[in-house]
This record gives C-alpha cells, sequence and structure tokens, in this order.
C-alpha cells in the first residue's frame, strides 16, 4: 500500500499523524515507533511490543521447564564462584 499525505512540523518541531496514516499503520496511542533518516526522507516503522510479539508472533525453539531450571542452576552456580 502506498499513501502519500502531507503534514506540518509544528512547535517543538512535533511532528501529528494524520489519522489516515494511524489508521494504515494500525497505531495506537502509547506505542512505539522507529523514526529513520536516510538521505532527506524520514521513515517512521511500526515496532511490535516485545511481550505480544513472544505471545503472538512466530515461534522458533522451544525449551522445557527442566531445561530453563537447568540453565539457571548453571547460571547461579557460575555467579556464586565469581563472588567472594
Amino acid at each position: 500500500m502506498t499513501l502519500t499525505i502531507e503534514a506540518r512540523v509544528g512547535k517543538k518541531y512535533a511532528v501529528y499523524l494524520p489519522r489516515a496514516v494511524v489508521e494504515a499503520l494500525g497505531l495506537k496511542e502509547g506505542e512505539r515507533v522507529l523514526l529513520r533518516v536516510s538521505g532527506n526522507a524520514l521513515v517512521l516503522e511500526t515496532l511490535q511490543d516485545p511481550i505480544q510479539l513472544a505471545i503472538s508472533g512466530k515461534k522458533f525453539a522451544s525449551i522445557t521447564p527442566r531445561q530453563i531450571e537447568a540453565i539457571s542452576l548453571e547460571e547461579q552456580a557460575s555467579h556464586a564462584k565469581g563472588s567472594p
């Protein structure tokens, strides 16, 4: 989808997103975005909430509770050896 809308830079350099842009990106108040300058263009990308991504995103690995406990014990042991 391509959407081009003119916006204005306001006080303190604030740029308010037009409703059409917000709706096209599915943004909600308080969500985070990534701003990137590329040449003389400003690119705005949506950032997914890490918790929501973990819950609903594509899974690429699996680990059992037993494996988590083993890793936790190994880490605790390595930190205990390094303390006085």
